[in-house]
């Protein structure tokens, strides 16, 4: 059993561990506000932003591209090993269509963007942190959220809803190929099963279905969280080159943990408003 004061070190130590994530959870929605004013006031550094949307979005495209094809062929094996028990293999096109534009293009896109492009934006600002460069704008005038974070904060929420769609794509593309290949469906089955779950909740406009809509919800608010995350813990690297090291390990776990998490609490929200 441990003694009276083990017992007060151990409460001492968890008080400190508490205050210590109470005041970074405090930290984190600062600089939620200031970038948040800063998106909507001048200056605005577009060739910055420019720069960024190539970095964390065109610069993703392939590998997202990779990791598409192989989910979408992946869900397309599994779900006929499983549903030619039923005899329901024709709704292949469905299962790997829902799965994939519902969840699993959103969510896997955003984890390899935060692994590739994530750990980079808490590299580079927590090399520029830890050699001073960061203080060294305050000091010519510049405001370093204005200058280094808005740019990633923007060009993260446009480009991770584009590169989804184009992952999308490839994962659908890849359930295609199996089913034509190795299960003797037509193109053209496939493709209808995918479209008619994509209908199956109805249209926008009378043109764009609300799956695909609501699609793109995820990857926004997955886009806003890689970007101000790992800003966020690469402006506070302390202890030169380890500790950038640690600021981005921080960032893509924290930035994991939040996507997956954010995705739960996004889903029950849809699916409260749409009634999948």
């Amino acid at each position: 059993m441990p003694d009276g004061s083990a017992r007060r070190s151990a409460a001492r130590l968890a008080r400190d561990a508490v205050l210590r994530m109470a005041f970074a959870v405090e930290a984190y929605f600062r600089l939620l506000v200031r970038v948040t004013r800063a998106c909507l006031s001048r200056p605005f550094y577009r060739v910055d932003l420019v720069q960024q949307m190539d970095t964390i979005g065109v610069a993703s495209i392939f590998i997202v591209m990779l990791t598409g094809l192989f989910t979408g062929m992946v869900l397309a094996l599994q779900a006929a090993v499983e549903m030619e028990r039923f005899g329901a293999t024709v709704y292949i096109g469905r299962l790997v269509g829902a799965s994939t534009i519902r969840e699993l293009g959103p969510v896997l896109t955003a984890l390899i963007v935060t692994g590739r492009a994530g750990a980079g934006m808490a590299a580079a600002l927590g090399a520029m942190r830890v050699t001073e460069q960061v203080d060294a704008l305050r000091t010519m005038g510049v405001d370093p959220i204005r200058k280094l974070v808005v740019p990633r904060f923007l060009a993260a929420l446009v480009m991770l809803p584009v590169v989804t769609i184009i992952g999308n794509a490839i994962a659908i593309l890849g359930g295609l190929l199996i089913a034509v290949l190795t299960l003797d469906f037509t193109a053209q089955l496939y493709i209808n099963s995918v479209w008619e779950t994509l209908a199956q909740t109805g249209f926008v406009l009378t043109i764009v279905p609300i799956d695909l809509i609501q699609g793109l919800v995820k990857p926004f608010a997955f886009g806003g969280i890689i970007a101000l995350t790992s800003c966020f813990h690469g402006l506070r690297a302390e202890g030169g080159t380890e500790g950038v090291g640690r600021a981005t390990t921080r960032a893509v776990v924290t930035s994991s943990i939040l996507i997956l998490a954010v995705d739960y609490f996004l889903t029950q929200i849809l699916l409260t408003m749409f009634q999948w």
